[in-house]
């Protein structure tokens, strides 16, 4: 399953989605399950409780840990120093009825939250480079699956050598995947300065369990004892940007996933929970399965924007319509956006049946750097001189995110 970092129009590429779950009819089931079992630690479930024997004979398996025996490899796990959260699943929040606001990206930042991949092998070294890039400037939370996948992890991170260890910290916080900017709590200010977490309906994919990505959360806020607003809406982080000054920009996603709302419905309902002023909603892209905002622009500023650019046949479209009304609006302080426009890698299908869209506007700004996806492919490095031009006091740093791109994100 190679093919990365190519443009062709059919690839082949690994998957990053538990395939094992999906409701297949059980003949069909059986037909797969060898080939799952060849790619994918489908043993290696939430529910598992793993030994570590287990983990050693698994981190042999995908060699994640090269050079290392298996005495050598049960030692360290036992001995390995990772500082791990039991994060009790029962607990409760206290709850506020209150709106806050959402910080830009840009305000200073305390620490970033990863699910980290232990069900697929291939991601590790995608979550290794945020994971590092983030600790040169920021605390980085790693939620793992159970207490002994901290420890296989936390020896990943020091044999690579480019980790701030320190800033790691674990929480047992099993989740059902791994797309946290998407199922995590959307943190807010209250108008003190205290945190609030943000709640929304979890449940994009009908054909995987999503019950514990939905509560996790409100299982987070009760340990860290933030109050939780339960937003009765169904969406994800991935399509809300914030400028922090009254601004929120969303797509038109919001309509398919809530299509008993009207704009009126839709912001009153937004205002019970987010202080802001002003809602731009863009098109969302065609053959695109999350419809987020993210895969259209990025928040350089609060008056900057970065569009990727309108080079695909298919949204090519949607992508000049929505470069068009940014230009055309303003922010909520009323000032005239700057429209800058990003190459946007083509379109290709995964497994003939999988559209990939990958974008170079799903970056996260942190602590005067910004982390940005690239995919081994020629216009990356005008992506990077783009970014480099637009936020020049920022350190850009590329994520190599060939893999994580078929998962349908960065």
């Amino acid at each position: 399953m190679t093919n990365m970092g190519s443009n062709r129009f059919f690839q082949f590429n690994y998957i990053p989605y538990p395939l094992w779950r999906r409701r297949l009819p059980l003949p069909l089931r059986w037909a797969v399950r060898p080939l799952l079992q060849r790619h994918y630690p489908i043993k290696a479930t939430t529910r598992t409780i793993p030994t570590v024997n287990d983990v050693a004979d698994y981190l042999l398996r995908f060699d994640l840990l090269p050079g290392t025996s298996r005495a050598e490899l049960q030692s360290n796990l036992t001995a390995a120093p990772a500082p791990i959260t039991i994060v009790d699943s029962d607990a409760q929040p206290a709850t506020t009825t209150q709106a806050s606001r959402i910080p830009a990206q840009w305000e200073p930042m305390e620490r970033v939250m990863l699910s980290w991949p232990v069900l697929y092998p291939p991601l590790w070294t995608l979550h290794a480079q945020m994971a590092e890039a983030i600790s040169a400037v920021a605390d980085v939370q790693i939620n793992v699956l159970h207490p002994v996948w901290a420890q296989a992890v936390y020896l990943y991170l020091q044999q690579r050598g480019h980790t701030d260890m320190a800033r790691l910290q674990f929480y047992h916080l099993p989740t059902d995947d791994i797309w946290i900017r998407d199922y995590g709590p959307v943190v807010c200010l209250d108008e003190n300065g205290n945190r609030v977490a943000v709640n929304m309906t979890y449940d994009p994919l009908p054909n995987y369990p999503q019950t514990q990505d939905d509560s996790m959360p409100r299982r987070w806020a009760a340990h860290r004892n933030f109050p939780v607003y339960k937003l009765d809406f169904h969406g994800e982080g991935g399509n809300i940007w914030s400028d922090g000054a009254g601004t929120l920009l969303m797509t038109n996603q919001v309509y398919r996933q809530n299509e008993d709302m009207n704009r009126i419905a839709l912001l009153e309902r937004l205002h019970g929970a987010f202080t802001f002023e002003k809602l731009v909603l863009l098109p969302r892209l065609r053959l695109e399965e999350t419809g987020h905002v993210d895969l259209v622009i990025k928040l350089a500023s609060a008056d900057t924007v970065l569009i990727s650019a309108p080079q695909s046949l298919f949204t090519g479209d949607r992508l000049r319509r929505a470069a068009d009304q940014l230009r055309r609006d303003v922010n909520a302080r009323g000032d005239r956006y700057n429209v800058v426009v990003l190459p946007t890698p083509p379109l290709y299908f995964n497994w003939f049946g999988y559209p990939i869209r990958r974008s170079y506007t799903n970056a996260l700004t942190i602590n005067g750097r910004v982390l940005v996806p690239v995919y081994g492919i020629p216009t990356d490095e005008q992506a990077l001189r783009i970014y480099a031009d637009t936020m020049p006091d920022h350190d850009i740093i590329p994520i190599d995110c060939t893999m994580g791109a078929n998962g349908g994100g960065a």
